[in-house]
């Protein structure tokens, strides 16, 4: 029944506990030696996405593997929010982040608070709502970029529109997640892609690759 409901496995052994039965599926540090090879799997897809930079996090978006492709992107980020555990969540949003260069801010926050707040509905995580009150506080943007969204209704998806060192590149984003994990710190890792929305967007991140 879970499976067909889709229950994560997390909550699954959750629910096993609760019945009086022993958690089913397995947990494990993502670096733990029996991983590895899924770690150079997703490495390896993270990769074959170049020059669209791409990077997997785990439930709590602190950044497992980051692609080559994304080291253009977060030049000039503070760099107390680049140090390992890297939370993406705060990297994005945090005004001495990437926060100062998202042109379309006010949209791109509110699409990231909106799925920091779904994601803290469904699994009440306390880590989560803790990061969720954080980045809720910080200064809200009030340039006159943020001002013109331009986020339209002709928009296929809220896409990110970025100043990089070759212009500003419009992306619009995937999230991958394994299909059938049996261990749960695997099975919460999602692999999020950012491909060029347009093709001058396209042309500008040839530029920032070197290609």
């Amino acid at each position: 029944m879970c499976e067909n409901l889709d229950i994560p496995l997390r909550e699954r052994n959750t629910l096993l506990l609760a019945a009086g039965y022993a958690p089913f599926y397995p947990e494990r540090s993502l670096d733990d030696p029996s991983l590895e090879s899924a770690l150079r799997t997703i490495e390896t897809i993270l990769e074959a996405s170049a020059p669209n930079p791409a990077l997997a996090i785990d439930r709590h978006w602190n950044m497992v593997i980051g692609s080559s492709a994304l080291n253009p992107l977060i030049v000039g980020a503070d760099p107390d929010l680049l140090k390992p555990p890297v939370n993406v969540m705060r990297l994005s949003l945090h005004p001495r982040g990437l926060a100062s260069r998202i042109i379309n801010l006010r949209e791109w926050r509110r699409h990231l608070l909106h799925r920091l707040e779904r994601q803290f509905r469904l699994s009440c995580d306390p880590e989560i709502g803790r990061l969720l009150d954080e980045v809720s506080l910080y200064q809200r943007d009030s340039d006159d970029a943020d001002r013109r969204l331009g986020g339209g209704g002709n928009e296929i998806a809220v896409p990110l529109r970025l100043r990089t060192q070759a212009g500003v590149i419009s992306f619009i984003s995937t999230v991958t997640v394994f299909g059938t994990p049996a261990e749960i710190s695997l099975s919460e890792v999602s692999i999020e892609t950012f491909y060029p929305a347009d093709d001058v967007s396209a042309g500008l991140l040839m530029k920032l690759s070197g290609n």
